[in-house]
């Protein structure tokens, strides 16, 4: 029998923990750098949460390509701000994907970086948002503060300078003031009070709130801020070795130091103790994922609860995973289930200030679909699903949108609607959405819900492809380089994109994974876009056999029965062709034949060598068609019946079988299943050798 191995998890899977009980395919796990939840574990997805949403991820936990090009936005591809919008509105403007009508004054827009929109863009709200975006690059922020301060200077015609000297002074002096009022750092941030500085000073560069904690940190210790429950969120705090440490931001798991976590667990204690409601949801994620402290999955449960009920949205969330999976409590799906609806009717966008609380919100409409699609808690109901799948897709949730897209092409909770489901997928991967590029893709190549378009598919497969390594787009990829389709032929790039694809091992749909497999080893075997290698021509194959690829499987009996690129094996050709038989490959029944024929892996037994010809015969293989006329000749394995070989004969002729015409210039000059015909005899001899 072929060996089992199993499926090789690509590089993403080391920068998340698996919290699964079960290990399965597609586990329950958490982002190591900021906890966030996957109730579903997808690696494209994760992947892409890394590489856009994640605060604390370090850049070698990102795909190669935003690596390469972090400060290049997801969206690019679609992204028709042009220079002319960006010269007469200002420069923010080019960090925002416009959604609205673009002759209004305040469209609808949406940051390029972290997809959050703007139902009506003010220029001043916008520059807010790029300067406290944690997607956006260092590089674009600097800039954009520069051309701010360079306008206002040029506005107030001002012409005065500050020197680096005077600009940290006060910069020091600020942060001092600011920590002694107990004003939270953001208050930097606020356009009236940027405004306000630049008419004073326009000269000063006001630093952002990332800066001002910097400064803090130079200038003050743990000793010299008065406690204040905010404080726990907003200050820097000195730990024993004298780095800093920001309990608002999530804690890199497997790089901190134990002193660091435990002072923040300290910390949040504390602040909750005095009711500090934040703090006290903090307290439960520390006590779930022993975050200096024992892990206590009892106390996380009731930290969550006592947040909760407080109305504490966060809480309301992850109180009803507790529910749901039985951690911390006993399980019960119907608390979960009214937790979820709670949290997702009380959740506000307008007020949200944190792109981790924004992933919550959305992961309470994705579990409260989850929900009516499954009869968690409550009746299952595909309509009430995409009701509310509907509701957090206009709230501007990507994978809402997606999911929508889904319902609209399955025909899910609404009429099937392949325009409406194309829109969905258009706006989703507008927002930066992998899966919805490569659905765009397959939309545009079949011409489904739009006109077709190879050329619009070929970009978004590649779109998807670069971003993520994204396995069913890198397939894709590699399917239109090999075909030149809406792009030059190319066997080397149709190669490169087959091998990561391949590599990569990024798919749901196991159909495409073991057709990478296959690929590659078609490319290796005949050294197309490459150097011809049977050893590895083998191995691929032997990857896609093991995933089911029938093709594969036969060309591992063909490999295995004439030692290439592995050795000789006669016993494992056998069991190949056997296993790719009964799943109806027609060449692998006829191999099946000529092994029990020829005892090959197997005894011989000319009656089974009778039956498989006969089989393959009838699914219309020519050579079969031979072999099983020969038998009926010989009576071999079968009564004797010379008229069934002769037609068979004729049969294979037809189709160009040359040991078949041989047969049939034999049969006419015997007379063996038909009349002695000497003219058609000798016919038929000559057309034998004609194309021998």
């Amino acid at each position: 029998m072929i060996r089992k191995k199993e499926r090789k998890k690509g590089p993403v899977w080391k920068h998340f923990y698996s919290i699964s009980e079960h290990d399965d395919s597609h586990p329950h796990v958490q982002c190591i750098y900021c906890l966030k939840d996957f109730q579903r574990a997808v690696p494209e997805r994760m992947q892409a949460h890394l590489d856009k949403k994640c605060p604390s991820a370090p850049n070698n936990a990102k795909s190669q390509s935003v690596q390469q090009n972090n400060s290049t936005s997801i969206i690019g591809y679609t992204d028709n701000i042009n220079e002319e919008i960006v010269r007469k509105r200002g420069s923010v403007w080019k960090n925002f994907h416009i959604i609205g009508k673009y002759g209004d004054s305040h469209p609808s827009v949406q940051c390029n970086y972290c997809s959050k929109e703007f139902k009506r863009a003010v220029p001043q709200r916008m520059q807010t948002h790029i300067e406290k975006c944690e997607q956006v690059p260092n590089n674009v922020k600097s800039k954009l503060k520069q051309s701010r301060q360079q306008n206002t200077i040029k506005i107030n015609n001002i012409n005065d300078y500050m020197s680096e000297e005077e600009q940290k002074s006060l910069e020091s002096l600020l942060a001092k003031a600011l920590s002694s009022a107990k004003i939270q750092f953001s208050f930097v941030d606020n356009p009236f009070v940027i405004q306000f500085f630049n008419h004073l000073r326009p000269s000063f560069k006001l630093p952002n709130g990332e800066e001002i904690k910097i400064q803090m940190s130079q200038t003050q210790s743990l000793n010299d801020i008065t406690y204040h429950p905010e404080y726990c969120h907003q200050f820097e705090i000195k730990t024993e070795d004298g780095s800093d440490i920001d309990t608002d931001t999530t804690i890199d798991l497997e790089c901190e130091s134990e002193s660091k976590k435990r002072t923040i667990f300290e910390s949040c204690k504390e602040a909750a103790e005095k009711g500090d409601i934040k703090s006290i949801f903090k307290l439960g994620r520390c006590y779930a994922n022993g975050i200096g402290t024992e892990k206590n999955e009892i106390k996380a449960f009731e930290s969550y609860k006592e947040a909760a009920e407080k109305d504490h949205v966060e809480s309301m969330y992850k109180l009803g995973c507790c529910y749901q999976n039985g951690i911390g409590t006993e399980k019960n799906e119907i608390k979960a289930f009214e937790l979820y609806k709670e949290a997702a009717e009380k959740g506000d966008l307008d007020s949200i200030d944190s792109m981790y609380y924004y992933d919550k919100l959305e992961c309470c409409y994705t579990e409260l679909r989850h929900c009516y699609e499954n009869g968690i808690g409550t009746e299952k109901s595909e309509i009430k699903a995409f009701e509310l799948n509907k509701e957090a897709a206009e709230k501007g949730f990507v994978e809402s949108i997606y999911e929508l897209g889904c319902c609209y092409e399955n025909g899910t909770g609404t009429e099937k609607n392949e325009i409406k489901a194309f829109k969905s997928y258009e706006e989703a991967a507008v927002g930066g959405h992998i899966e919805s590029m490569y659905k765009l893709g397959c939309y545009y190549e079949n011409g489904t819900g739009t006109e077709k378009n190879e050329i619009k598919a070929f970009k978004l497969y590649k779109k998807a492809a670069e971003e993520v390594d994204f396995g069913p787009s890198m397939y894709k990829l590699g399917f239109y380089y090999a075909n030149g389709i809406g792009t030059e032929e190319n066997k080397i790039k149709a190669f490169e994109s087959y091998k990561k694809a391949a590599e990569g091992g990024f798919f749901d749909s196991m159909y495409d994974y073991r057709c990478c497999y296959a690929k590659l080893g078609c490319y290796y075997e005949n050294g197309i876009g490459t150097e011809k290698n049977e050893t590895k021509a083998f191995e691929s194959y032997e990857e896609a056999a093991e995933k089911g690829h029938v093709e594969s499987i036969y060309k591992l009996g063909c490999y295995y029965e004439n030692g290439i690129g592995t050795e000789k094996n006669e016993t494992k050709a056998f069991e190949s062709y056997k296993k790719a038989a009964e799943e109806g490959h027609i060449e692998s029944i006829y191999k099946l034949g000529c092994c029990y024929e020829n005892g090959i892996g197997t005894e011989k037994n000319k009656t089974k060598a009778f039956e498989s010809y006969k089989e393959a015969a009838e699914k219309g293989h020519v050579e079969s068609m031979y072999e099983l006329g020969c038998y009926y000749e010989n009576g071999t394995g079968t009564e004797k019946n010379e008229i069934k070989a002769f037609e068979l004969y004729n049969k294979a002729a037809e189709k160009g079988d040359l040991n078949s015409m041989y047969k049939l210039g034999c049969c006419y000059r015997y007379g063996i299943g038909t009349g002695i015909n000497v003219i058609k005899s000798f016919e038929y001899y000559n057309k034998a050798e004609k194309k021998s």
